[in-house]
């Protein structure tokens, strides 16, 4: 079975708890990891890219010169294609790139990346109280005494109730904070370690169907 460790202040173990198996303990299926994160980054893309076509360049309404006698080939507009400074075919045009995913697969590879990193023993739970007001010193030395000082963290947390956590670690440079209801798969198959907060972890498992006891 997975388990997550449990770290207090000073990032010392002090149990090892059981995960539930039906969000942790997923074999990871590749194609379906790799479908989600590509619809995650291009759902981030925001589309503004634009060019002018021929007709949308300022100026070249003259003919640049006439259609026979020059030896040339004619031509009636100098912002044609083919000139310097005229349109773009078949340039980029603002559009969304978003890609439609089903929640059921969402939730899928989410658990599959989240096994992955339960698989490697990676995943790290903070003992309730353990930071009860913001202090990025308190969040650095926690880490250290983990041994994930130098390693990309991905720590969730879950709205307001974690608001001193979500403080504490955001200015660490190797430290990234998602809520814990809205997390990426990609981002926690780019972490080398997962921190969750208890309420994150709870919000997490709710968030895919699992049921948390009280």
């Amino acid at each position: 079975m997975a388990s997550a460790k449990v770290i207090d202040a000073t990032g010392r173990t002090l149990r090892e708890e059981e995960l539930p198996g039906e969000v942790f303990a997923h074999a990871p299926n590749i194609a379906l990891l790799h479908q989600v994160v590509v619809a995650e980054q291009a759902g981030a893309r925001r589309g503004t890219h634009s060019t002018k076509t021929r007709a949308e360049v300022a100026g070249g309404g003259a003919k640049p010169y006439r259609q026979k006698g020059t030896g040339n080939a004619r031509q009636g507009s100098i912002r044609a294609p083919q000139y310097k400074g005229g349109g773009i075919v078949h340039g980029p045009k603002p559009r969304d790139y978003s890609q439609r995913t089903p929640r059921k697969m969402l939730r899928a590879a989410l658990a599959q990346a989240l096994s992955d990193r339960a698989s490697a023993g990676v995943i790290y739970v903070l003992e309730d109280d353990v930071i009860t007001a913001p202090s990025t010193k308190a969040a650095l030395a926690c880490l250290r005494g983990a041994g994930l000082e130098d390693r990309k963290v991905l720590a969730l947390v879950a709205g307001a109730t974690d608001e001193a956590v979500f403080k504490s670690v955001r200015n660490l440079p190797t430290v990234r904070v998602h809520r814990a209801g809205l997390v990426l798969v990609s981002a926690v198959l780019a972490s080398d370690a997962v921190l969750f907060t208890r309420a994150a972890l709870a919000e997490l498992l709710g968030r895919v169907g699992v049921e948390v006891a009280k």
